[in-house]
């Protein structure tokens, strides 16, 4: 999403302004162009020869001073920007904005901008809190400025509350955001996604559940926050992190996750069911641990749990509903199977015993497979590429 932006980077003289020098460097790796335009108190804390060198570009402070690249300098810069962030945002320049204050460059260029403005706050707690910086933080809302809320921890006073400026990382995955839900050619979608394995109980300490690590479904979920999808995410236990910006919905059991699903079904356009679910479950679940007894075994009795997919299918209305097929023999007739009795609009398919296929690996080896029996078969690729290669058919499909 930042590849090719032009981004106009505003540095207020908060303690925090080291961050900004990481923040571009993050923006120009990620491929976009930034211009730094410096209050002069941010000049007393780094210089603008460090920000020049970093970005590639002349930075801009003086009002006053020519610059030979622009004409009307303020004007210039918000014409050439496709957005501009204030990172750190003192209580100062946020009161500024709210007033309709500009007396520097920096603030001129602020009041003149019409493009997108992200601002980042950044100070002490006790001045976070005011009820003044709050009113001006919700007038600026109000306004359509977007605000990163700061994070909280220890904070340049001493002190331990909020106020401080995010880690770059996480500024630069806000704006990403920012950018998917307002460009993203998924952002009018809905999609649910589940991950991961379901465990069934056998006592407190024992389950029945199978390898797989959510590694798939967690591709699938980032790619399509990342494509400006609105994204629910229901997983099994995983030790993966969930996605920024997913709604993140825990389960354990089949049954949990199959409620966790009907839940939000009827309101969601699409549905990716990259779960391997546990097919059956123990009839009955001992309250303390089962002892070894001597030499003889252990005999469970098994019921099968219900089938989520068969019951998506069924239940079908305007969603598209993609399944999954992992198989370790008669791939494509087993796979294709499933497309009819469970009435999928598309499934992916991978023999688990290939190498760099199935559960744990960071690759996969799959084939599409469609209900008028085309198939559609990708050579071994990362799971984030599989990811997109699903969500590029479910774009088409969405728009017919």
């Amino acid at each position: 999403m930042l590849t090719g932006k032009k981004i106009v980077l505003g540095v207020t003289g908060g303690i925090a302004v080291y961050k900004a020098v990481d923040l571009v460097s993050k923006l120009t790796q990620a491929g976009a162009q930034v211009r730094v335009v410096m209050s002069e108190a941010a000049t007393k804390l780094v210089t603008p020869l460090t920000f020049k060198e970093i970005s590639g570009h002349a930075v801009a402070i003086d009002m006053w001073c020519a610059n030979p690249e622009f004409n009307v300098e303020h004007i210039a810069l918000v014409e050439w920007a496709d957005l501009m962030i204030i990172a750190p945002a003192t209580a100062n320049v946020i009161g500024k904005m709210a007033g309709g204050i500009a007396d520097d460059l920096l603030t001129t260029t602020i009041l003149a901008c019409q493009k997108p403005i992200i601002i980042c706050p950044a100070m002490n707690s006790g001045m976070y809190n005011k009820p003044a910086v709050q009113e001006n933080l919700q007038k600026l809302k109000d306004w359509g400025t977007i605000i990163m809320p700061p994070a909280a921890g220890h904070l340049a006073c001493g002190t331990i509350g909020i106020g401080r400026l995010p880690e770059p990382i996480a500024i630069v995955e806000f704006v990403k955001h920012y950018l998917a839900a307002t460009e993203g050619d998924l952002r009018d979608l809905t999609i649910l996604v589940t991950a991961a394995g379901t465990r069934e109980a056998i006592d407190p300490v024992r389950y029945i559940g199978n390898r797989s690590s959510g590694k798939m479904g967690y591709a699938v979920a980032k790619a399509a926050a990342d494509r400006g999808a609105k994204v629910i995410l229901v997983s099994g236990p995983s030790v993966l992190k969930p996605p920024a910006s997913v709604e993140f919905i825990s389960i354990e059991s089949t049954q949990q996750m199959l409620d966790a699903v009907l839940e939000v079904y009827d309101d969601v356009d699409v549905v990716i069911k990259a779960a391997a679910v546990a097919d059956y479950r123990s009839r009955k679940v001992e309250n303390q641990k089962i002892k070894k007894s001597g030499d003889e075994g252990l005999n469970l009795v098994l019921d099968k749990n219900p089938d989520i997919l068969q019951i998506l299918g069924q239940r079908k209305k305007q969603q598209i509903l993609v399944g999954f097929a992992a198989e370790t023999q008669n791939l494509l007739d087993n796979a294709q199977e499933k497309i009819k009795k469970k009435n999928l609009d598309m499934i992916v398919a991978n023999d688990v015993t290939l190498p760099g296929a199935g559960f744990n690996a960071d690759t996969n080896v799959v084939k599409f497979l469609f209900p008028d029996g085309q198939v559609t078969s990708l050579e071994k690729m990362p799971k984030s590429e599989v990811a997109e290669a699903i969500l590029d058919i479910v774009r088409e499909k969405s728009k017919k």
